[in-house]
């Protein structure tokens, strides 16, 4: 063991990524890592115990007898449970590792009541519900937002949903029949494109903080903000895309057999399953498609920004750095 506590505390760095996360394999075992739905279950008193572990790993006070697996482990839950800005812990709905138990339900019943409109009404409305609180609990946490303008963002993009789903609804009436099956996704699309930039409205009004490669603070920025929001729409555009692109041509054709048609009370569960299975890649993929530490180069910044950072620093510092948000 005291060979393992030396290992441990001079050599490690609890901070430090396990996996390379320039690279998007590296990134994708790293959200495989965070996004374990199991870490769900895990009980309030182990997780804030393993924030005091992290958090006493960092001041260089590792517990005798720790090794560095159990470090890992502890660093593990604090990734899926806290805050990367604040270090406060997020509610559960909103935690990236609840994604797959909430978004699979939610996601299979959108693909299986989508015939009514009160049914599509109802789905959007619950979805747009549990996206609200992903982008709130995953915002940049260094950007405050007011209730009025979280009650606005909600309106505006359940508005989007409802609006792209019921109108494409009553538009696929006379189309063939998959495309109706794929109304939900075009819904969830057009709502993501509102409901991120409209809950993270702060971060594009003010900017957000922008730092060096050695995490100095330089400013702030609006074209950082812009560019990272683009990116966690386009990620969460992917995360729902397979699922609800492939599957409705899978139940399309399962739907044909006639054991399929003796079944029919188990084909909103198989969706739910089906979509879980989608949703256990596609959450980590989806996430891992751009540096959570996103960069921007200096001439991309605002003038006076660039300008100030010039005067400070010269050229030493071609990119400025910053936290995109999940």
């Amino acid at each position: 063991t005291h060979a393992k506590m030396a290992t441990v505390s001079l050599t490690f760095n609890i901070d430090s990524p396990r996996w390379d996360q320039s690279t998007f394999v590296g990134r994708l075992k790293h959200f495989l890592n965070i996004t374990d739905p199991r870490t769900v279950l895990v009980p309030e008193e182990e997780l804030d115990q393993a924030k005091a572990l992290v958090e006493g790993c960092r001041a260089g006070l590792v517990p005798p007898g720790s090794s560095q697996e159990q470090l890992l482990y502890a660093k593990k839950l604090y990734d899926s449970a806290f805050h990367p800005d604040s270090g406060e812990k997020m509610n559960l709905i909103g935690r990236m590792s609840f994604q797959v138990p909430g978004g699979m339900a939610i996601t299979g019943c959108m693909l299986q009541f989508y015939r009514t409109v009160p049914a599509v009404v109802f789905w959007q409305w619950v979805n747009q519900s549990f996206n609200a609180f992903v982008n709130y609990t995953n915002r940049n946490a260094a950007s405050p937002i007011s209730l009025r303008q979280i009650g606005v963002a909600y309106v505006t993009a359940t508005g989007a949903a409802l609006a792209t789903a019921v109108g494409l609804n009553l538009y696929t009436k006379r189309a063939p029949p998959l495309l109706a099956r794929w109304v939900p996704f075009a819904a969830v699309a057009a709502a993501n494109c509102v409901n991120i930039p409209m809950m993270r409205q702060q971060e594009i009004i003010n900017g957000i903080t922008v730092t060096d490669e050695n995490n100095n603070e330089l400013g702030r920025s609006r074209r950082a903000a812009v560019k990272g929001i683009a990116q966690v729409v386009l990620s969460r555009i992917t995360m729902a895309a397979p699922g609800m692109i492939i599957l409705p041509i899978i139940m399309e054709r399962l739907e044909k057999f006639p054991f399929m048609q003796r079944i029919r009370v188990l084909h909103g569960p198989l969706q739910v399953l089906l979509c879980g299975g989608f949703l256990l890649f596609m959450v980590p993929a989806a996430c891992a498609l751009f540096p959570q530490r996103c960069s921007l180069a200096l001439a991309d910044l605002e003038v006076e920004l660039r300008d100030s950072i010039m005067a400070k620093h010269g050229d030493k510092v071609p990119y400025v750095y910053f936290n995109k948000g999940l």
